[in-house]
C-alpha cells in the first residue's frame, strides 16, 4: 500500500472523490501543512495554523498508480487554478496542494504540474503547492465519510457531488459505485 495526501479546498468533497476510486483503500479528512500539533477544526478554520484541509489517500498501487490518483485531483476533485481558495470557502487553509512522502512522489507531482501548465490545461497557472509531507493528523469524527452521510446537505449538493459525477463521467474505468468508508476500511486494517 501507498500514501498520497492532498489538499483541494474543503475536504469532504475531495475525499467523496477518492471515497468512489478503485485501488483506494482508504480516504481520511485531516489537516496537513501547518506547525500546530493536533490541531482543531476551529484553529485550522481560523487560518492561523498553516494547515490545509487535507485528504490521505492509502491505495494499492498494483490497481491505481500515484499518477492516476494525481490525475484525478487536477481533473474532478478541484481547481488547481484557485489560490487560497475553492468555490466559496477561502483562506489558505483551502489551498491546494500536494503533501508528497518521498523523492518519487515530489518528481511526480513537479512533472505532472509542468506538464499540464505547459499543454495550457486550464486558462490560468496551476498555483498547487508541492511540498513535503510532515505530518497528517485525522480530522474529528463528524467529518469523516461527510459527503457521504450529509448528501442533501446544500453545501454537498451544490459543491461535492457534481464532483463525484465527474469522476463517474470522466474516469468510469476508475470508477465504483460503492464507496469506502472509514469506518470499513478501519475493520480491514
Amino acid at each position: 500500500m501507498q500514501t498520497a495526501v492532498l489538499a483541494g479546498g474543503c475536504f469532504w468533497g475531495v475525499q467523496a472523490v477518492f471515497q468512489h476510486t478503485t485501488g483506494v483503500r482508504s480516504a481520511l479528512s485531516g489537516y496537513a501543512g501547518g506547525m500546530r500539533l493536533n490541531p482543531t477544526y476551529e484553529q485550522v478554520s481560523s487560518g492561523q495554523t498553516g494547515h490545509a484541509e487535507s485528504v490521505q489517500i492509502e491505495f494499492d498501487p498494483r490497481q491505481i498508480s500515484y499518477g492516476k490518483i494525481l490525475q484525478i485531483f487536477f481533473s474532478v476533485a478541484h481547481d488547481p487554478t484557485q489560490l487560497n481558495r475553492q468555490g466559496p470557502d477561502s483562506g489558505t487553509q483551502y489551498r491546494s496542494a500536494i503533501f508528497y512522502a518521498d523523492d518519487a512522489q515530489k518528481r511526480i507531482g513537479e512533472a505532472y504540474i509542468a506538464q499540464l501548465d505547459g499543454a495550457a490545461v486550464f486558462k490560468h497557472p496551476i498555483v498547487t503547492q508541492n511540498a513535503k509531507l510532515v505530518q497528517f493528523f485525522p480530522a474529528e469524527g463528524y467529518h469523516q465519510d461527510y459527503a457521504l452521510n450529509h448528501p442533501n446537505n446544500p453545501y454537498i449538493a451544490i459543491n461535492d457531488l457534481p464532483k463525484v459525477d465527474n469522476l463517474k463521467r470522466l474516469f468510469p474505468d476508475v470508477y465504483r459505485q460503492e464507496p469506502v468508508t472509514v469506518a470499513s476500511a478501519m475493520t480491514k486494517k
